[in-house]
């Protein structure tokens, strides 16, 4: 299973393909330089094979990689996060 992890800007999400479909994707909302990531999806066939924490993983990777900070207001995300210290100097303060 190959997967593949893209920013789609015109849509406001990170998107998954494992070989060719789309199996996922992290839906934002830009704030200045911060992305408030406010839903995370994965399609039920692609369920429980890790499809979600590769998607998480490599989007956080692309926003690091890029200098931009995440608001993580998506469950799915901010578990991720607390799960993955390492991550969590890509978190905005917020006021």
């Amino acid at each position: 299973m190959s997967s593949l992890v893209e920013d789609n800007p015109a849509q406001h999400r990170f998107e998954i393909l494992v070989d060719d479909a789309l199996a996922g994707f992290s839906a934002y909302e830009p704030v200045g330089d911060v992305l408030v990531f406010t839903h995370t999806e994965v399609d039920p066939r692609f369920q429980n094979m890790g499809v979600g924490a590769t998607l998480v993983r490599e989007t956080l990777d692309q926003v690091r990689a890029r200098g931009g900070q995440i608001v993580p207001q998506c469950r799915f995300m901010a578990a991720f996060v607390e799960r993955h210290p390492e991550y969590a100097p890509l978190v905005a303060d917020q006021p």
